[in-house]
């Protein structure tokens, strides 16, 4: 049986309150990614079982979840090093730049899509899902104010703003002024990155791309020999 976002289904495991469970689940498993197995005596609903019609019964619930994609925003020194390193990972990786000289394989290597288009124009232009993660490397930050709106309103798992701590508070002060809710500024990460002390673009670009796998992998960011033994 398929589940969708949405709620409908396609195909049956038998009905019921069985069933009805079960769709909750496929639901869980939608907006957490994470697989699940349930199971099920089916004896006495007084009991909580979920039928009367004897046996057991387990389930497996998966979600097929959207491909990861990283959308890199500026295709500088740092978005070249952090489209090359996120492909090197594992994702699907899309190179977005305003200007045509930057956004291409020849600048930013490594790149599956290439955008020539404006931050605020992406959404259209590219399926933005719950898999997407977000970095913004723009030369300035008013292309963010810019652009930033537009980003908000989609799904995406992370949008990470690239600058100061002073760059994103003059940056978020602007959305502001220009209506955007602070709850909704508040999925922005910046600085982003995990701190490293690092100092070149490719350092950088590992410091952005730990963060995003560690947010994806459910990991704690620290020292694994600090843990001290199991």
């Amino acid at each position: 049986m398929l589940v969708f976002a949405d709620g409908t289904v396609l195909g049956t495991i038998g009905g019921g309150e069985t069933e009805s469970r079960v769709i909750t689940h496929a639901m869980d498993a939608i907006q957490t990614g994470k697989s699940s197995l349930h199971s099920y005596t089916l004896a006495d609903p007084h009991r909580g079982d979920p039928g009367i019609c004897g046996g057991t019964l387990e389930i497996f619930v998966e979600p097929i979840m959207p491909e990861p994609t990283v959308i890199v925003i500026g295709a500088g020194h740092v978005g070249k090093a952090v489209a090359h390193l996120a492909s090197w990972v594992g994702f699907r990786v899309v190179v977005c730049d305003d200007r045509g000289e930057f956004a291409n394989p020849e600048q930013a290597p490594g790149g599956d899509d290439y955008l020539v288009v404006a931050m605020e124009e992406i959404p259209t232009n590219f399926t933005i899902h719950s898999q997407t993660y977000i970095v913004i490397t723009t030369r300035n930050a008013e292309i963010d104010v810019k652009g930033l709106p537009a980003l908000l309103a989609t799904e995406a798992a992370y949008i990470g703003v690239i600058g100061s701590r002073r760059r994103w508070k003059l940056t978020q002060d602007k959305l502001v002024e220009a209506g955007i809710d602070l709850a909704a500024l508040a999925r922005v990460v910046s600085p982003m990155g995990l701190e490293l002390n690092a100092e070149s673009p490719e350092e950088i670009a590992l410091s952005i791309m730990a963060e995003i796998v560690m947010l994806r992998m459910g990991g704690q960011g620290g020292r694994m020999g600090d843990r001290g033994e199991a």
